[in-house]
């Protein structure tokens, strides 16, 4: 198929593009590299798969349209402002790229007859209160701007399922860690922990740590997103993506770290954006996709360590 994802040199872009690349299918990626980088795609560059980079914004309307005249059967729309703290601070940007520019996005698809996957998060979700874990009908709580953008823009994806008969589907998969993740500011807890760890410095847990994560290793997580553009069975669905198991800040420090006197707590930024509990329930993605996590937490915070000793990130400031 001839395929676009936008966001492609992202973190969780790039694995999305190599899962495509290796299923063998033609790859179109648009990026305006404001989270992404391209080193993260340098690999792909001479893959016969991977047809054109494009550094370009996904709100410039005319660049998407002749984008879209390359003729797509499906569209991976991930590219997006990501970071919640930035979204409270600046909540015009946050609105602008991920309500605003998905609508252009899905205007496109609606024109052009292509199937959108339209990456949406867990932060929309209010807390989880028991041990069954949040399913996709859950209540939703925009307790910041992000979450907020990315439910509107998720009313319009499905919007164009009912009124255009539209091949659309919503995707939450839960915190995602690993490999490619940035370390700094804008990165994941997991990859700041390690490199903090790596770095011999100590690691700083907002509030008092209780609040858990259901972390989603990233391959496990492409799997997931790519496989959700292959199947019918989710089309007009909002569909989970989880290991099935959370764990608190505080515990995931000690499981990084190990020495407890290298944990430091501190004041929260905006702990009104703090969700408590965070565990998925991903029951549906196993009946529609015939998904399911593999990769344990241990395993998959092995493995991103690996990287993160190999790579240079740990040198830099």
């Amino acid at each position: 198929m001839n395929v676009l994802v936008t966001g492609g040199a992202g973190f969780i872009g790039r694995w999305v593009v190599d899962r495509l690349l290796k299923d063998g299918h033609q790859v179109w990626i648009l990026d305006d590299l404001s989270n992404g980088e391209e080193s993260n795609i340098e690999e792909f560059k001479s893959h016969p798969g991977l047809r054109q980079f494009v550094h370009g914004d996904i709100k410039d309307e005319a660049a998407l349209s002749g984008l879209f005249e390359q003729g797509f059967d499906i569209c991976y729309h991930l590219g997006a402002s990501i970071n919640v703290q930035d979204s409270i601070d600046d909540p015009t940007t946050t609105f602008n790229n991920d309500t605003l520019g998905t609508f252009f996005v899905l205007e496109q698809c609606r024109k052009h007859g292509v199937k959108m996957v339209f990456m949406s998060t867990c932060m929309v979700y209010d807390r989880c209160t028991d041990e069954t874990g949040i399913t996709e009908s859950h209540p939703t709580k925009p307790a910041s701007p992000y979450a907020g953008a990315k439910i509107g823009a998720e009313n319009m994806v499905l919007s164009y399922y009912y009124a255009y008969g539209l091949p659309t589907v919503v995707i939450r998969p839960f915190n995602t860690y690993g490999p490619y993740q940035k370390t700094g500011g804008e990165g994941g807890v997991v990859a700041i922990f390690l490199k903090n760890k790596l770095a011999g410095k100590t690691l700083n847990i907002y509030g008092e740590g209780t609040q858990t994560r259901d972390l989603l290793y990233v391959e496990d997580c492409a799997r997931f997103v790519v496989e959700a553009g292959y199947s019918n069975a989710v089309n007009g669905e909002i569909v989970n993506a989880g290991l099935g198991r959370d764990i608190s800040v505080n515990d995931l420090a000690k499981l990084i770290v190990g020495d407890e006197d290298r944990i430091r707590h501190v004041e929260h930024i905006h702990p009104q954006s703090e969700i408590q509990k965070l565990l998925c329930n991903s029951d549906k993605a196993g009946k529609l996709l015939g998904w399911k996590a593999e990769v344990t937490l241990e395993e998959g915070v092995r493995r991103t360590e690996e990287w993160i000793s190999k790579s240079d990130l740990i040198a830099l400031p």
